[in-house]
């Protein structure tokens, strides 16, 4: 079995189409990644799952410019919690394909009071620091990467600011296919009871 884990970016995720593979979804929209670090037990280790699919860490970001003062500590607290979700992900034996955080849409006017530039120089932070734990059981999908064009969302694939329209999330889900694909037989493999 395979969790997506994190906030509304993951709860909206489709299921890819892979053979033998169950999915679950544990995405909660509005949530930061310290509220999902204390659901991790209940949504996770329950379940005991073989793949946990992260993505997680916007809610945090989005929030600077709303406490500047609290900016380096908003950042690194996020890095350590979505750092903490992979170590207690890998304890339970989980592979893990953590998700950059993907680029902002456009920003409305009426959002621009509460928004940044800060926030995407942040996300930048984020991901730089996820793109460092990659391993051979630490997969990195570098959703940035897939959907990013100067710096925002790929146009056609923002619904709004922070989420994805069917076409972005059909171009992670085509990575996400891949990635599965590329795994070890023993981690696709159904667990025996």
């Amino acid at each position: 079995m395979a969790v997506f884990f994190g906030d509304s970016r993951a709860r909206f995720w489709p299921d890819p189409h892979v053979d033998g593979l169950r999915f679950k979804n544990r995405g909660i929209s509005g949530e930061t990644t310290v509220q999902i670090v204390g659901r991790f037990e209940a949504h996770i280790t329950r379940l005991a799952p073989r793949i946990v699919i992260l993505q997680a860490g916007v809610n945090d970001l989005k929030e600077i410019p709303l406490f500047p003062h609290r900016r380096n500590e908003i950042v690194g607290d996020c890095k350590a919690n979505l750092r903490h979700i992979i170590a207690r992900s890998r304890e339970l034996g989980a592979t893990v394909i953590v998700t950059t955080i993907f680029p902002p849409g456009e920003v409305p006017l009426e959002r621009r009071p509460v928004w940044s530039p800060d926030i995407e120089k942040a996300v930048e932070e984020v991901n730089a620091d996820l793109r460092s734990l990659a391993s051979d059981r630490i997969i990195l999908l570098d959703s940035w990467k897939l959907l990013e064009d100067k710096g925002r969302l790929h146009n056609g694939y923002g619904l709004d600011t922070l989420h994805l329209t069917s076409a972005g999330y059909g171009v992670l889900e085509k990575e996400l296919e891949k990635v599965l694909a590329a795994l070890p037989a023993e981690i696709l493999a159904p667990a025996r009871p």
